[in-house]
């Protein structure tokens, strides 16, 4: 049975590997614009930073360099229940130079389209064990971001080589470039 986390609250994760569904629904849009809605995965070292370009996972990078990190690519409408975007994480072939993974979501687009989080509604990010396909944590978002365009939905990291999952629910409003300054 899956651990419904508030957030801030962490938990174990034992499964060797997993898929990270990340979904959300948006409001209609009254700038008329369809909302795209983009799932980014940063992999950081003990500094917390990217170890290299290619670490950034997102739908022009779906693989990390050792394949450990695997986005199932960009789904540009959101429609429909359950995840909106997956990522597979196998811990196995992760590099020992690995310490975090934060999976950020972004909205494509969102000054243009004069858009935000406080549109976007029914958030979550949860952790599904690829061999027995049960849900071992799941974290909604509750919060109102009315004027982020980008939040970090939750993170993976290494603590006494065990890996734990973090709630973060964390928003900034200059989109993914904020979280490129924070992580790069």
């Amino acid at each position: 049975m899956a651990i419904n986390l508030e957030k801030g609250q962490r938990q174990n994760i034992n499964a060797p590997k997993f898929t990270v569904g990340l979904g959300w629904d948006s409001n209609s849009s009254s700038t008329g614009e369809a909302f795209d809605l983009d799932a980014s995965v940063f992999i950081l070292g003990v500094n917390g930073k990217l170890i290299s370009d290619s670490h950034l996972v997102f739908y022009n990078n779906l693989k990390s360099p050792d394949e450990a990190v695997i986005h199932a690519g960009d789904n540009l409408t959101g429609v429909g229940d359950g995840d909106d975007e997956q990522v597979v994480v196998d811990l196995s072939k992760i590099s020992d130079a690995v310490n975090e993974i934060c999976f950020v979501v972004t909205i494509h687009q969102a000054e243009a389209r004069r858009q935000n989080f406080g549109q976007v509604r029914n958030s979550f990010i949860r952790i599904v064990d690829n061999a027995n396909n049960a849900e071992l944590v799941k974290y909604e978002l509750d919060e109102d971001f009315s004027i982020e365009t980008a939040v970090e939905f939750g993170r993976l990291y290494k603590r006494n080589n065990e890996w734990k999952f973090e709630a973060v629910g964390s928003g900034l409003k200059g989109g993914l470039q904020d979280f490129l300054n924070k992580y790069n």
